[in-house]
């Protein structure tokens, strides 16, 4: 299961690799769109936090806007980023936390992903070095490993480090595209197995995320392309909305991140949701709508995620010496 895609210091443009992870992403994305469809068991319904309300009720004090998402607009869909925009933190160093409790890999790579995450907290960005070497270790550790045996592996990591991570504000923003009758797809540079599993468990239509190559139901540490970062997210947009006919002019997107501009630029209602200072910027300039569900004055200044700072290393070497009490 490959992971991640990476910060690069500038916006790129589209290359052939980001186009081929773009369209493998989207055919994927539409494969197990069709597992998905009707199995909303395990769905989770919205919750409604104090904070969740705190925003609802500055929300209705702003000036009514027009009816959205429309009801009944089959060529519209909305694509939701992943990391810090649907769940906090990044979903690729959870799902390293499960791995190494199984005993995928040892301590030293543990002590690596928990510095990488306490980095995504603090500075709210993904650092570039950190996330290449993430992606490295990964396509590692789950070489020659089965896709099924990842898979439900994914299960059980979603349950113990995912499920409480989910914006409640976030999760009702895609709730109202799905009770207007359109669908919701994830976006992320996480694997696409890690991606569908948190879709379906929100009960989502799918997700677009990095694509590992397998022979044979086996993966063979490398990836199709190119990580869906960046350019690549914008392809596998486009790439799904060609195959499902929709209009983009009438689609939404919703991140946290700059490097999503590419993506959210693609569409007619762009949101910055939580979002980091160049795309709070950005999004200003341009009019889109921003929603912020993090607490704190940090996310009034300068837009970095909840437990920034201390807190953030603190956090991410607690968890790695937790774990490795745990393996004793």
């Amino acid at each position: 299961m490959a992971a991640l895609g990476w910060l690069t210091p500038r916006r790129r443009s589209a290359t052939a690799r980001s186009v081929l992870a773009g369209e493998a992403s989207a055919e994927a994305a539409r494969k197990t769109a069709q597992s998905l469809d009707g199995i909303d068991a395990d769905a989770e319904p919205p919750a409604e936090s104090e904070e969740a309300a705190g925003q609802a009720a500055v929300e209705e004090a702003e000036p009514a806007e027009p009816e959205f998402p429309v009801v009944g607009d089959d060529l519209a869909a909305a694509f939701f980023d992943l990391d810090n925009t649907v769940m906090q933190g990044a979903a690729i160093f959870h799902f390293g936390r499960g791995l190494y409790k199984r005993e995928f890999f040892h301590r030293r790579e543990l002590a690596r992903f928990a510095w990488q995450q306490a980095w995504f907290r603090l500075a709210g960005v993904e650092d570039p070095d950190h996330m290449q070497d993430a992606r490295d270790s990964a396509l590692s550790i789950v070489k020659g490993h089965k896709v099924c045996e990842l898979m439900a592996i994914g299960e059980e990591i979603y349950d113990e480090y995912m499920a409480e991570r989910i914006w409640p504000g976030t999760r009702a923003l895609a709730q109202a595209h799905l009770d207007a009758g359109q669908k919701v797809w994830l976006v992320t540079a996480a694997p696409v197995e890690t991606a569908t599993i948190i879709a379906r468990r929100l009960g989502l239509t799918g997700a677009l995320g990095t694509v590992a190559e397998s022979v044979d139901g086996i993966y063979t540490g490398r990836l199709v392309g190119e990580p869906l970062h960046g350019p690549a997210k914008a392809e596998a947009v486009r790439a799904l909305a060609a195959a499902e006919g929709l209009d983009l002019e009438r689609c939404a997107a919703y991140s946290d991140s700059h490097n999503d501009i590419p993506m959210l630029s693609l569409v007619g209602h762009p949101y910055a949701i939580n979002p980091d200072t160049k795309l709070r910027k950005h999004a200003r300039a341009h009019d889109w709508r921003l929603r912020d569900y993090r607490t704190g004055r940090k996310a009034v200044k300068v837009g970095v995620p909840a437990a920034a700072g201390v807190g953030a290393i603190a956090g991410g070497a607690a968890a790695a010496i937790a774990l490795h009490r745990r393996r004793k």
